[in-house]
């Protein structure tokens, strides 16, 4: 069983009194430990960061507490300890405190007053980490360490990105949808010159055809109907630091052409300017598109192409790195507590290998979908994964043997002998496709043949409808 608190205590007694306690009061599993040393081992071996909370004695025999504190806050800075001590002296609690315990409690501690105490630390634990997080993506300073997976299934393409980072040429982030492209994008800038820079993300697939342009490079105030006050764009929005083009294959061909200009003439020309205005922007596109393919179709510039993939990255599909799953399963119960309220929830070995069982076609993004609704459904302090589990062994068997006709099949008339309208039947058509996709919108949109923009608008107009 993954254990989330560690109990650093060495007295036996007083540690299966706080096992017993953490089990009953808030069905936690322990690891334990006898004196600082031994912590700090179980620590460094915890490779998948299991461990979210340690309760620690003061006095220990071989390395005592303050010395273990002082360490764990230098390698382990973001697990919360809790100090225990038989000692009533409030200088120790001061010295604790100082060091950076998040609580000290006094032994003989009542067993209310500790779940209260744990439930309190893990709680401020999670809305720190996500602060933290929310602090760096809006200050533009996202690193590569930040990712999960740095120092696992992402080594290989992290080692490519911090070179380009390094510079200021164009990049192409390729991969399957929900594999991380905008995140990883926003670690580039980051590590680059431009850090702490704007960095403006524009979904190019979610831009209405005919405001593509005005949207991009901005217009001047009367430049066309309903354009009652100027708008710099998103180019300019990004000036000195870095535009993130994500589904960059989705841009109608005009629009490719005018983007082409700027890549050439580092300028953009507003909508009804005069003359074009010089920005100094670094450009990161991404897709899941084959780009090739939309060139040798005619949807895709060649010459753009080549201006924008001086340097391609591929993420790796979640199924190609799924050693990160663990990781990345604890950071989306972190994030949902941080964001819902509540304490992180436990996630069994047991859960944690059926995860990894999976092909994961949704990728990074289908994964927390599932650790949300698991968050939602479960009872006590354990994920649990049961009906999750079989949703996702239905729909990635649905992936691997395509349904009959007979599962896929509309209805065209109604119970009273009616004919739908084609409105009626093109609603249920996206329905099915986005079932059959695992509410994967790009797929579902490509599948039936509709551009993916055409797609979100049709949902937003049976949204309204409802």
């Amino acid at each position: 069983m993954a254990a989330p608190v560690l109990i650093v205590e060495d007295e036996t007694m007083q540690q299966q009194m706080l096992v017993t306690l953490l089990r009953r009061k808030l069905g936690f599993g322990s690891l334990c430990a006898e004196n600082g040393r031994e912590a700090l081992n179980i620590l460094d071996k915890d490779a998948g960061q299991t461990i979210k909370l340690i309760i620690m004695d003061l006095n220990m025999p071989v390395m005592d507490g303050i010395e273990t504190l002082k360490i764990i806050q230098q390698k382990h800075p973001a697990i919360p300890v809790i100090m225990l001590t038989g000692s009533q002296e409030i200088t120790d609690a001061v010295q604790c405190m100082k060091y950076g315990a998040i609580d000290f409690l006094s032994k003989p501690y009542e067993a209310d007053r500790m779940a209260i105490t744990v439930k309190n630390a893990l709680k401020i634990s999670t809305l720190t980490k996500e602060v933290s997080r929310l602090k760096q993506e809006k200050t533009g300073t996202l690193s590569f360490e930040n990712l999960i997976g740095y120092d696992g299934g992402l080594q290989s393409v992290i080692f490519i990105a911090r070179k380009a980072a390094a510079s200021d040429i164009p990049i192409l982030i390729t991969g399957e949808t929900g594999t991380g492209k905008e995140v990883f994008s926003k670690a580039i800038h980051g590590e680059s010159a431009r850090t702490g820079k704007p960095f403006i993300a524009v979904n190019c697939g979610a831009i209405p055809a005919q405001l593509v342009e005005s949207t991009l490079f901005g217009h001047e105030k009367g430049a066309f109907t309903g354009a009652t006050e100027k708008t710099v764009g998103k180019f300019r929005e990004a000036e000195g630091g870095t535009i993130f083009l994500d589904e960059v294959g989705e841009l109608p061909l005009d629009a490719q052409v005018k983007l082409l200009r700027v890549l050439q003439q580092k300028e953009v020309e507003p909508v009804g300017a005069a003359k074009p205005i010089p920005i100094n922007v670094r450009i990161i596109s991404a897709t899941n598109r084959n780009l090739e393919q939309e060139i040798a179709a005619g949807n895709f510039r060649e010459d753009l192409f080549f201006r924008l993939n001086v340097l391609n990255i591929k993420l790796p599909a979640l199924r190609d790195r799924k050693e990160d799953i663990p990781s990345l399963a604890y950071h989306f119960v972190e994030r949902f507590c941080s964001q819902e309220g509540g304490i992180p929830k436990e996630i069994t070995q047991d859960t944690l290998n059926d995860l990894m069982q999976f092909d994961w076609p949704g990728n990074i993004r289908q994964l927390e979908n599932v650790i949300n609704r698991a968050m939602v459904i479960s009872d006590g302090n354990v994920l649990n994964m049961d009906s999750n589990l079989t949703s996702l062994t239905n729909n990635q068997n649905k992936a691997v043997r395509p349904q009959t006709a007979s599962n896929n099949a509309l209805d065209i008339i109604t119970h009273d002998g009616v004919f739908k309208t084609m409105d009626a039947i093109e609603q249920a058509a996206m329905a099915i496709a986005l079932e059959h996709f695992d509410h994967n919108i790009t797929q579902a949109a490509k599948a039936l043949g509709m551009a993916k923009s055409t797609f979100y608008k049709k949902m937003k107009k049976q949204s309204d409808q409802g």
